[in-house]
C-alpha cells in the first residue's frame, strides 16, 4: 500500500537527468531482516509492471531498488552513493550515516519517506535518533519529503503521528476494523466416560502392563486430519516440541492411510 503511489509515479515519471537525484524513494526499516525481505518482495510488481508495459507497446519503466545496511559491503556503498537506486531501502542507523558522511548526495532527491514498523522505534532512544535524521534528511531538500508510517499495532495513533510528522500536519489512515469471531469447542468423542475404560484390544509391547485403555489422542488425531482437508490453512498448538513432532509423524500416517498409500509412498 505504502509503495503503491511510489511506484506508480515512478513508472509515468522518467527519472531526473541528474544522476544525483534519482533516488526518489526512501524506505527505512527497524530491522536488516525485513529490509532484505521488501527488496525481495518488490522485485514482484515491478517485474509485473515491465511485462504488463511490454505487452501494450509502451515503454517499460527501469525502476532500480538498493539496499543500505550494516551488512552492505563498502564496495556496493560506494556504488549506491554515485549511482543512487530509484528506491533505497535501509536502515535508522545506515541513513544517520549517509547524512553525516558525502553520501547524503545520493538523497537530494527523495520525494518519498516510508518507515515501517513506526511503533517500534516511536517513543524510544532510537525513535528520536530516527527523527533527528528525518529532519537532517528535509534540510537537505529543496521541499520536505512526504512521510509514510506503517504499523499493524500502533497506540496511541495520535502521539505516533506526532512523532512522524514533527511539527507538520499528519493525515491518519486507520479504517475501523471488527474481528469476527467463529469459535467452536469440539468434543472429538461422543461419551467422554468411556475415556479410561479398559480396552478390549491388548496392550502391545514388553513394557505393557494389563490392559489398554481408551484414550482420546485417536479421535483428536482422526478429526484434526478431517480440518486440515477442509481447510486451506490450519494451525495446531502443541505443549511441547516433543508432542509437536509425535502429532505430526501421526497426522501424516493418517493421511497417507486416507490416500491409500502406504508409507513408502507406492499404492
Amino acid at each position: 500500500a505504502a509503495f503503491l503511489w511510489s511506484l506508480d509515479r515512478l513508472a509515468a515519471v522518467p527519472p531526473p537527468a541528474e544522476e544525483q537525484l534519482r533516488c526518489r524513494v526512501l524506505y527505512v526499516s527497524p530491522l536488516k531482516a525485513l529490509a532484505v525481505d521488501v527488496e525481495r518482495n518488490l522485485r514482484a510488481p515491478m517485474t509485473g509492471i515491465r511485462h504488463t508495459a511490454a505487452r501494450l507497446g509502451e515503454h517499460e519503466p527501469d525502476i532500480t531498488v538498493g539496499v543500505r545496511s550494516g551488512d552492505t559491503p563498502a564496495a556496493d556503498r560506494r556504488k549506491l552513493a554515485t549511482t543512487p537506486p530509484d528506491i533505497l531501502i535501509t536502515t535508522p542507523e545506515s541513513l544517520f550515516l549517509m547524512l553525516t558522511s558525502q553520501a547524503r548526495e545520493s538523497l537530494r532527491g527523495v520525494e518519498t519517506v516510508i518507515v515501517d514498523e513506526v511503533h517500534a522505534v516511536a517513543g524510544t532512544k532510537r525513535g528520536a535518533h530516527l527523527a533527528l535524521s528525518l529532519e537532517r534528511l528535509d534540510e537537505l531538500l529543496e521541499k520536505p519529503a512526504q512521510r509514510i508510517g506503517l504499523s499493524a499495532t500502533v497506540r496511541p495513533i495520535e502521539e505516533v503521528a506526532r512523532f512522524l510528522g514533527g511539527s507538520r500536519p499528519v493525515e491518519v489512515v486507520a479504517p475501523v476494523s471488527t474481528k469476527e469471531w467463529d469459535l467452536k469447542v469440539v468434543v472429538p468423542v461422543e461419551d467422554m466416560t468411556e475415556l479410561g475404560v479398559l480396552s478390549d484390544e491388548p496392550a502391545e509391547g514388553s513394557a505393557a502392563g494389563g490392559g489398554q485403555r481408551n484414550s482420546i489422542w485417536p479421535h483428536v488425531e482422526e478429526r484434526v486430519v478431517d480440518l486440515v482437508e477442509q481447510h486451506r490453512s490450519t494451525i495446531v498448538f502443541a505443549n511441547s516440541r516433543r508432542l509437536a513432532e509425535r502429532l505430526t509423524a501421526r497426522l501424516n500416517e493418517i493421511a497417507t492411510e486416507r490416500a491409500g498409500l502406504s508409507a513408502e509412498g507406492v499404492p
